[in-house]
């Protein structure tokens, strides 16, 4: 089968994320506000700037970014989140608590001591 089932919500849902960077944007979006284009580039090791472009605009496509070009100052875009991509926020908090609880274990249990 090609691509994800949209007749199963959790597909429709996680095709949202499908792509390497897409929550790192995300994440990096949501704990710093706006960000230029060579912003996210220089915080994203190892991303060419074509991937980010492409994952950038996927994410817009999808309504979880927004893409302002402010014309008064040399042509300044910035990427932030919708109100729609930070709805997402509470999923993956979640989604990374299950990950430390369930892929890395031996955290949890260091964490727990202290």
């Amino acid at each position: 089968m090609d691509g994800p089932r949209y007749d199963c919500a959790i597909d429709a849902a996680m095709s949202v994320f499908e792509g390497r960077w897409k929550t790192v944007i995300i994440c990096l979006l949501a704990n710093n506000g706006p960000m230029r284009f060579n912003q996210l580039l220089k915080r994203i090791d190892g991303v060419s700037s074509r991937i980010l472009t492409k994952q950038l605009r996927e994410l817009e496509n999808d309504n979880i970014v927004k893409r302002d070009v402010d014309t008064d100052t040399s042509l300044k875009v910035e990427y932030s989140l919708t109100p729609r991509g930070e709805t997402l926020l509470p999923v993956m908090r979640a989604i990374a608590e299950w990950g430390l609880k369930n892929m890395f274990p031996y955290r949890v249990i260091i964490d727990d001591l202290t």
